[in-house]
């Protein structure tokens, strides 16, 4: 089963082009602080602004970077079941150890609709399914009872819920069993998750922060609670600010800050504003990953 901290990725760009050998360290680096998964061309990527070519090209940088250290769960989502079908296979052949597949946005599909693109989704390639459920960027909200059918299908083995409810994985859980795998999609409310029943966090503060990020999560699975508490605690500004704009805006911003990579995005997205960056570099400072002198960058390890 998936768990602990898996970076949802940030996707480097150059000019406009996608920054490879900068992915590729990066991912390596996320590997070596200790990420217990990874998963690339989800929305932090930017996958709506990948072109088709791109998004295979970085989910096999991906798996190529990690070389089997941890799963890669690929980004395999789109409002096309068509599209995600191509995706979930493409994902297969290349090695990756599951796909992660969005509720149709923009179409806002009955739960009937979800039900059967997710079938067809499952049904295209033997592999790991999870359901992405994020009502706040697709529209659609998954039913627990929607979800429970789906999960009778061999190879649809979990959901990254992003729903921020926290009496989801409680019922999903009861709905379910006990071995389907429950991501929580939200930073701040992750220990909380853990604490009804969830395996762990697909995570955009990973992207930054992944040592103390799958910390957390070591903790709580070794029966160390206030370490995980404590832990959490010293995230939470950057788990609340780094959703001040649009992400991913103001975690690239805090990865250019710590050298990572660029902190270039793609249109529609655009700079985060002067007033979101203060936010960002005061919690930094505030969560250890860079001296009060903000012209000092270091990362945390």
């Amino acid at each position: 089963m998936f768990h602990g901290s898996i970076t949802a990725l940030i996707t480097p760009f150059e000019g406009g082009k996608i920054a490879e050998k900068t992915f590729q360290e990066f991912v390596n680096w996320q590997v070596e602080q200790g990420s217990h998964g990874l998963v690339p061309c989800g929305t932090t990527g930017e996958s709506p602004t990948l072109s088709h070519a791109e998004h295979r090209h970085v989910t096999e940088m991906c798996i190529d970077a990690v070389a089997k250290r941890v799963p890669v769960i690929a980004g395999a989502g789109s409002n096309s079941t068509e599209e995600s079908v191509s995706l979930t296979k493409h994902a297969h052949q290349v090695g990756a150890d599951a796909v992660l597949v969005v509720t149709p946005y923009y179409n806002k599909p009955t739960q009937e609709g979800l039900y059967r693109h997710f079938e067809a989704v499952a049904a295209a390639a033997d592999i790991p399914v999870i359901i992405y459920n994020i009502p706040g960027r697709s529209v659609v909200n998954m039913s627990v009872e929607t979800m429970a059918r789906l999960a009778k299908i061999d190879n649809i083995v979990g959901v990254k819920d992003a729903t921020a409810d926290l009496t989801r994985p409680l019922m999903e859980r009861q709905a379910i069993g006990d071995d389907f795998c429950l991501l929580s999609g939200e930073d701040g409310t992750a220990l909380a998750y853990l604490a009804n029943g969830g395996h762990g966090c697909i995570s955009v503060t990973a992207n930054i922060a992944p040592a103390l990020c799958a910390d957390v999560q070591t903790a709580w699975r070794d029966g160390d609670a206030k370490r995980a508490l404590t832990l959490h605690d010293t995230l939470m500004p950057l788990h609340a600010d780094l959703f001040a704009e649009t992400s991913p805006g103001p975690v690239k911003y805090a990865a250019q800050i710590l050298g990572l990579c660029s902190g270039e995005l793609r249109l529609p997205m655009v700079e985060i504003t002067e007033a979101t960056k203060a936010k960002v570099q005061v919690a930094l400072q505030a969560s250890g990953l860079i001296s009060e002198d903000v012209k000092q960058w270091r990362a945390a390890t």
